[in-house]
C-alpha cells in the first residue's frame, strides 16, 4: 500500500485490500478507520459546518465535493451526511447543507 501514500486528502483513511472476481480491490470501504468513521458520523453537531450551494453546482456533488473538500471524490460523503440520495432531488441554488469537517 506505500504506492497509494498514507494521506491522499483529507478522507484518506486506512485502506484493506479484498479479493474480488479474482482480483485485488484496494479499498477503504471495510476498514477499521472507515468504519469507525462511519458509525459515529452524526454523533457530535461540531463535527460540521454549513455550506452553500453556489450558482452553477446546483445538483452536482462531484463539484461540491471539490468546493469544499478540494477533490471530487467525495461526493458520496455530501450525499450521506445530508441523506441525500438523489443528486437531482438535492442540492439546490442556495440550499444549505452539512459538511464534515476533515478527520
Amino acid at each position: 500500500m506505500a504506492a497509494l501514500g498514507k494521506n491522499r486528502g483529507p478522507y484518506a483513511l486506512d485502506v484493506v485490500e479484498v479479493q474480488h472476481r479474482g482480483h485485488t480491490v484496494t479499498t477503504i470501504v471495510n476498514s477499521p478507520v472507515f468504519d469507525n468513521y462511519i458509525s459515529n458520523i452524526g454523533k457530535n453537531p461540531r463535527d460540521y459546518e454549513v455550506g452553500v450551494i453556489p450558482a452553477g453546482y446546483e445538483h452536482r456533488p462531484d463539484l461540491i465535493s471539490n468546493v469544499y473538500f478540494g477533490n471530487v471524490r467525495s461526493w458520496w460523503l455530501l450525499m450521506l451526511v445530508n441523506g441525500i440520495t438523489d443528486p437531482f432531488e438535492g442540492f439546490k441554488l442556495q440550499e444549505r447543507i452539512s459538511v464534515p469537517k476533515p478527520l
